[in-house]
């Protein structure tokens, strides 16, 4: 059992950590077994003084000898008596005491069992300041994924999370939606230099709550307290770990607590996923990494911003990994067995097109690290790609397991089916993605290319017209419509493919769409000067469908490295 070092009181619940009534640490207590409150709800039991290993009897005393007791008559002879009854009652109240207990805390065990699932929601902003909103989703996301490289313990992604943030939702709901045992809530103050986080976990099932604590600490003990409540927090969930665990959580990347915050900025804005916002995280990475040459996460940071921004640019892919993959190996020659630049450099590997290099690096990345969604979710990218179609989609369900609420692996989990021409189960897919977020722009772009597989041009138009207004151009969006309502789906790909039009569409939607109108010398042009973007989807694309078998699209996957 454990003691209260203040009051004195006794805990027989092993999984407290702080005295219910003042707050203080209990510790290991080392005295009595049985307390007085514990005695007196035995029945009749007499004064009894216990201790941790034997039981006195101070009233009772008499001879040992068996001839002496047969002889003893009158009070001796009824003290005798008393004696044995009282030992009996002793005896009787020890084994009650041990069975009372043995079931306690198995009864205990069972209604607070160990942890294996968790969701760490958004720490609320108490301050309500957007300027320190980096700060609270900086902690829940660091804290995940601290706790998301434990073993045993399945921990939901920060996407997944993101979108209960600022909502007062019950821990049962949440645990229902998803599929987790326990639910963290944390509430973030900071009051000039000092710096209060309340957190609370709750059992997803009844509500109760399993364990609460307060840490109030100066802003620049904020890498230390990020390691303690890490530590604290798996200790209530009941989690054994080994050495290796041990030494990961209590693990400090920088004691510079400056360089710290400025990382957590930049992974607040990487997580935006646009292009201005992508640059602004490379500036705070590249900020941190100037206070702490060695802080290694600060490098994972910048090589996964560099990876991404090519993307957000429409242009090369392939030339543009170089300062991706240095920053990568830079974070892996500071620490190997991180598995976010392992993932990112499979991802340069990827766009590079050496897919055996890239599997490898992602491979490791899970190995690593198997709660880390972004590495299932670029490895089932790659598997598609190489049109092993069962291997990626068992992927992107890893990947949808740690992260279900994510828009981006749905999507990605649609594109497995697509590209496989599981039309039936790929709609059905991007429609349940579709209620996670009815106004994300790539999912009505994704739309339209189904419709337009599928022969369905008047939801294609109704889809792409959607997407063009979501991503600002509303010009675009109402000369579909109307283009549609007046001459139908040939009358959309004509203004569509207007050189004016066109200008305005990404390369890869410049060539789809030419295809798609029959315009194949001017597909096949845009396709010469532009299909690095397609990277791989250039033999798995079925709206490329129109150019295969001619000899200058051969040319071009020849050219590409992805000929048969």
């Amino acid at each position: 059992m454990k003691r209260c070092p203040q009051c004195k009181r006794i805990a027989t619940d092993n999984l407290l950590a702080f005295c219910r009534v003042d707050g203080v640490r209990l510790v290991q207590d080392s005295g009595s077994l049985i307390d007085n409150e514990t005695i007196a709800l035995l029945p009749d039991t007499p004064a009894v003084e216990t201790s941790a290993m034997h039981v006195s009897i101070s009233e009772a005393s008499f001879s040992t000898d068996p001839s002496s007791l047969s002889r003893s008559t009158g009070p001796t002879r009824g003290l005798i008596k008393r004696t044995k009854r009282r030992i009996g009652l002793v005896a009787i109240a020890i084994i009650a005491l041990a069975l009372v207990s043995s079931a306690y805390f198995s009864l205990s065990s069972k209604n607070n069992p160990t942890i294996y699932s968790l969701a760490v929601l958004p720490f609320m902003n108490v301050n309500a300041d957007e300027e320190l909103e980096y700060l609270s989703d900086g902690m829940t996301e660091t804290l995940i994924s601290d706790l998301s490289q434990l073993p045993k313990l399945n921990v939901k992604a920060h996407s997944s999370v993101l979108r209960y943030k600022g909502k007062d939702i019950s821990p049962h709901t949440v645990g229902a939606d998803l599929n987790v045992q326990a639910i963290l809530n944390g509430r973030l103050v900071l009051r000039g230099e000092l710096l209060t986080l309340s957190l609370e976990l709750a059992d997803a099932r009844t509500e109760n709550v399993i364990w609460s604590q307060q840490y109030t600490r100066r802003q620049t003990d904020l890498v230390s307290l990020q390691s303690e409540i890490a530590r604290d927090i798996t200790n209530n969930l009941r989690l054994k770990l080994a050495g290796a665990n041990e030494q990961h959580l209590s693990r400090k990347y920088t004691n510079n607590t400056e360089a710290y915050e400025l990382y957590l900025k930049g992974r607040f804005y990487w997580n935006k996923r646009t292009l201005k916002d992508l640059e602004k995280a490379l500036d705070y990475f590249n900020q941190a990494i100037a206070l702490d040459p060695n802080y290694v996460l600060a490098y994972a940071g910048l090589a996964d911003a560099y990876v991404l921004i090519p993307s957000y640019r429409n242009g090369p892919v392939r030339e543009a990994m170089q300062p991706a993959r240095e920053a990568a190996q830079k974070a892996l020659s500071l620490d190997g067995e991180l598995a976010e630049p392992h993932a990112t450099l499979g991802r340069v590997n990827a766009n590079e097109y050496d897919f055996a290099g890239a599997e490898r690096e992602y491979k490791r990345a899970i190995e690593l690290d198997p709660n880390y969604a972004t590495a299932h979710q670029w490895y089932g990218i790659l598997l598609f790609d190489l049109a092993r179609n069962e291997e990626s989609q068992a992927e992107l369900r890893w990947a949808l397991e740690i992260d279900p609420l994510s828009v981006i692996i749905n999507l990605y989990y649609f594109d497995s089916l697509f590209y496989a021409r599981r039309y039936d189960d790929a709609i059905a897919q991007l429609k349940k993605t579709l209620e996670l977020n009815t106004e994300f722009a790539a999912t009505y772009k994704r739309l339209a290319k189904f419709y337009m597989a599928s022969g369905n041009y008047a939801e294609a138009a109704k889809s792409y017209a959607t997407f063009r207004e979501l991503i600002g151009d509303q010009q675009s969006a109402a000369l579909i419509q109307e283009s549609f309502n007046k001459g139908g789906w040939p009358a959309v790909l004509r203004a569509i493919t207007a050189k004016e039009q066109l200008a305005k569409l990404s390369p890869y939607e410049a060539v789809v769409f030419l295809a798609a109108a029959g315009e194949k010398e001017r597909a096949l042009a845009e396709l010469e000067r532009s299909y690095e973007v397609f990277g791989p989807l250039l033999r798995i694309e079925p709206l490329l469908d129109p150019l295969r078998g001619d000899p200058r699209f051969e040319g071009i996957l020849k050219r590409a490295g992805l000929s048969q």
